[in-house]
């Protein structure tokens, strides 16, 4: 059996492993496509995503910088790497791990509120609206970035900006809204 077939084989198991969520037999399986194809992107990134899935972060992390050394223009892979990162504290290196995904797709929702949340972390609120303003602009309906770019207004400085915020959200969400107006002490929008 050539090298090819037999990665596709491994490949093909660890798969059903991770559907049926045997996380250790996945990754097995996974180990034995990689020993067929050392170095392929696509099986670190998955390896990697099933150590994080079974608890493993460190090893999931050098999964991905592993993966990311081979494919560094890969979004998905660096904005894992970028939240682990970020889960660890280090922001420095989410918020380079972030720009990376941005790099390869500018339009990674996920990633441009991520990047904010490192910023805000950072204590760099002024450099976190941009990110904020984009993810609401790609993600209207989800009142996470909304709830954050308030957040980040308020602390500014800039209480009309966090107010409008506030009026928009209580058009879609007004628990959140609601919630925000505590937060603040702005006056919380009327109820429809």
């Amino acid at each position: 059996m050539s090298a090819g077939l037999r990665r596709w084989f491994w490949v093909q198991v660890a798969n059903w492993c991770h559907v049926f969520r045997q996380r250790e037999t996945a990754l097995k399986f996974f180990g034995l496509a990689l020993e067929a194809a050392p170095g392929d992107p696509r099986i670190l990134a998955s390896m990697g995503y099933e150590l994080l899935l079974a608890g493993r972060k460190r090893e999931a992390l050098a999964m991905f910088d592993r993966a990311v050394a081979v494919r560094p223009d890969w979004a998905e892979v660096q904005f894992g790497r970028a939240m682990l990162l970020q889960e660890s504290n280090d922001h420095e290196g989410a918020l380079a791990a972030f720009d990376a995904a941005l790099a390869a797709n500018p339009d990674h929702d996920r990633a441009l509120y991520g990047k904010a949340l490192s910023l805000i972390a950072l204590q760099r609120k002024d450099e976190a609206v941009a990110p904020l303003e984009r993810n609401t602009k790609l993600q209207p309906m989800s009142p996470y970035g909304w709830y954050q770019l308030a957040r980040v207004q308020f602390d500014r400085g800039k209480p009309d900006k966090a107010r409008a915020i506030i009026d928009h959200l209580a058009t879609f969400e007004p628990n959140v809204a609601a919630q925000l107006a505590r937060e603040t002490g702005l006056p919380a929008p009327p109820r429809p």
